[in-house]
């Protein structure tokens, strides 16, 4: 099944028509995701935004599993909670400033690596 093909399927369980799922998502053009049956590659970016729009996973969008439940979609808290929780790095305390920063270049790579 291709990507257009589970984004509609998704969209019918939950009522939705592909322009809806487009306007929920945020996307600019109501009918973007109508070119993705005409052989238009997706973002991960906007699949991730489908995917929360129509409360499916992300791997299921992208054909990775037939497994339609959602999974975390944002990785922000799990970063967060992790580096909030670390009070040393190489035997050495972490100040709050550090951990800022640290948050901030992990979302960054983290944000990268979805284009």
């Amino acid at each position: 099944m291709s990507v257009f093909e589970r984004i509609q399927k998704a969209a019918k369980k939950r009522g939705y028509n592909l322009t809806q799922v487009a306007e929920k998502a945020g996307f600019k053009s109501r009918n973007a995701i109508y070119r993705y049956n005409q052989g238009v590659t997706p973002r991960d970016s906007s699949l991730r935004s489908i995917a929360e729009v129509l409360d499916v996973s992300f791997e299921y969008l992208k054909g990775i599993t037939d497994d339609d439940t959602p999974k975390s979609i944002t990785k922000e808290p799990d970063i967060e909670k992790a580096i909030d929780s670390s009070r040393m790095y190489q035997g050495r305390p972490i100040d709050e400033s550090q951990k800022e920063v640290m948050k901030k270049l992990l979302k960054a790579y983290l944000d990268s690596q979805e284009k």
